[in-house]
């Protein structure tokens, strides 16, 4: 979600046409966005689609849009709790939801793209030292003054980019838990347990953190092994963010807000 390493996700070298073609989709985004700023109350760039539109299925749960996320309040730019994503990106997420449901399982998201202005704003936090209000739940072992220098959070996102989602999986029936290919009880609200909730900063978040119990670790493994099938790469340090391998705007970050 915020760590400095999702910026940083290694990517194939592309070839000049693919570049070119990165380019100019980019530039037409940038240039979409712009032409509808003012009057436009949908401002969504060429390219981008709300993941509704397409996975109509996926369950969201959009917590920048409100307070239960590391800050306690909405996020700037969240304007509504949808799910905004580059097409490739919402494309492969409804083939993933396509392989998940029939075993008794959905996606639930969390977070999709996210303004520039936000990761502003999440910067601008944790410079309020005396806000300390969701330490407990969110940064219990970690100074809020050092998250920035711990890359926890940082000053630019893979999320701006459009192909970024944070997300986890929910049993369609919670009373069929036994039956799943996942292990362990639902958590309330029949999310499989990961072992940490969303956004925790802490090394027990590590997606392949070997000190967590086998069921969580299977759990985990079983999202990663499922993602990939489906082009996704997943930051070590997040077990619940992944990145299109095939981004198709791999250097631009784009700033339209979510509605």
């Amino acid at each position: 979600m915020k760590n400095r390493f999702s910026d940083q996700d290694a990517r194939s070298p592309a070839s000049p046409l693919a570049q070119a073609t990165r380019a100019c989709l980019a530039a037409a985004a940038l240039l979409s966005a712009a032409a509808h700023a003012q009057d436009d109350p949908l401002p969504i760039p060429v390219g981008f689609v709300h993941l509704t539109d397409v996975a109509q299925t996926v369950r969201l749960e959009i917590r920048y849009h409100g307070s239960a996320n590391f800050m306690g309040r909405p996020a700037a730019g969240y304007d509504a709790p949808t799910c905004i994503l580059t097409e490739p990106a919402a494309r492969r997420l409804l083939a993933v939801q396509r392989e998940v449901r029939p075993q008794g399982l959905t996606l639930k998201v969390f977070d999709c793209y996210r303004p520039q202005r936000a990761v502003t704003d999440f910067v601008a936090w944790t410079r309020d030292t005396g806000d300390q209000k969701t330490k407990a739940e969110y940064f219990p072992g970690v100074d809020k003054a050092a998250l920035l220098d711990l890359g926890y959070i940082a000053e630019r996102s893979s999320h701006s980019r459009g192909s970024t989602v944070d997300l986890t999986l929910a049993a369609l029936d919670p009373g069929t838990a036994a039956a799943l290919p996942t292990r362990g009880p639902l958590l309330p609200g029949g999310e499989v347990d990961m072992g940490t909730p969303f956004d925790l900063f802490d090394v027990k978040s590590h997606t392949d953190n070997p000190d967590l119990p086998e069921a969580v670790r299977h759990n985990r493994q079983f999202l990663k092994e499922l993602m990939a099938r489906h082009g996704f790469r997943n930051l070590p340090e997040e077990w619940w963010h992944y990145t299109l391998d095939e981004e198709p705007y791999p250097d631009t970050y784009f700033n339209f807000p979510v509605r």
